[in-house]
């Protein structure tokens, strides 16, 4: 199986703004202060559009599909977490938190996909669990190592336990589970989404091991780690705080690696810890910090790995 790709889905957003519904458990997410609702969304466009760019001037193969004014789905920018694409043909499609984003699901994007000739054999529905207050947001809530076979997920109000482990007999991976935390005022709160905290890159698993409280469950995930035959990069809190942990690895045409990220995370990251992403892949970071402030979310949370043939 391929961990990495060359292609890659983008939704250029329409109107981007803070969502009021999913800051009540993303405690990265801040008004952005002293901008109008038109200026986020201008600067949010031409972050995604520099971004993009980039993406491609490094040979990476970019589907950017437009937003819709209606229904509203301020973060609709991050499509990671309602889909997911598998070497398999399978498509999965994932329960989401916020009722609003539940609006990001677009069934025209599996024929714009098909047009462009990829092949859908299989689209696996599990956002009727919505219905029971049961959520797991895709690659969002869970980090795959796809190479090895291992699924990681920080449990939280919008990764559950039983469904997350459905996915893993569904789609054939073995669960690693565990619970992550970030400080805020003073508390240690549950970190919303796995993919913040945690990165598989071909040789790396990209971690805040200060984010797993429990020894047990820090021991386990460090154990899955060294039997998946990849080392610990281990990351602060203060560099998670700065989507040092959302950082996602594809292809150019030629197999060569890409590690993608934001410019916030790169500037956090050590020189040292620079040398060792850099010997490893090339490294593509560009300034999301509009994106970042007002959505809570970075480079990984953009991008929707194709996986499909």
């Amino acid at each position: 199986m391929k961990q990495l790709t060359n292609t890659i889905l983008m939704i250029r957003p329409v109107a981007f703004r803070m969502n009021e519904q999913t800051a009540v458990n993303n405690y990265y997410q801040h008004e952005a202060s002293g901008l109008s609702a038109k200026a986020v969304q201008s600067k949010a466009v031409e972050e995604f559009d520099t971004f993009v760019t980039k993406l491609r001037e490094a040979g990476v193969n970019v589907i950017t599909i437009d937003d819709t004014l209606e229904p509203s789905t301020p973060d609709s920018i991050f499509p990671n977490n309602w889909i997911s694409f598998h070497n398999s043909g399978q498509v999965g499609i994932f329960p989401m938190f916020a009722e609003n984003r539940r609006l990001e699901r677009r069934e025209d994007i599996f024929n714009i996909l098909e047009e462009k000739g990829f092949e859908i054999n299989e689209i696996v529905d599990y956002s009727s669990a919505e219905n029971e207050n049961v959520f797991l947001e895709a690659t969002g809530s869970m980090v795959l190592d796809r190479a090895k076979r291992i699924a990681y997920c920080a449990l939280s109000s919008r990764a559950d336990e039983n469904l997350f482990i459905e996915f893993c007999e569904d789609f054939e991976y073995t669960p690693v589970i565990f619970r992550a935390y970030q400080t805020v005022n003073g508390k240690r709160e549950l970190i919303y989404h796995t993919n913040v905290m945690m990165a598989v890159t071909l040789n790396y698993v990209v971690v805040c091991l200060d984010a797993i409280d429990d020894k047990k469950e820090r021991k386990n995930f460090i154990q899955h780690v060294i039997e998946s035959g990849k080392q610990i990069f281990e990351i602060t809190e203060d560099q998670v705080e700065h989507f040092a942990g959302n950082m996602l690895q594809v292809t150019d045409t030629d197999n060569n690696p890409i590690t993608v990220m934001s410019q916030s995370a790169y500037d956090s990251l050590s020189s040292d810890q620079i040398k060792l992403l850099a010997a490893e892949a090339t490294i593509l970071s560009s300034d999301l910090s509009t994106i970042e402030i007002c959505g809570g979310g970075s480079a990984r949370c953009m991008m929707a790995e194709v996986f499909l043939m």
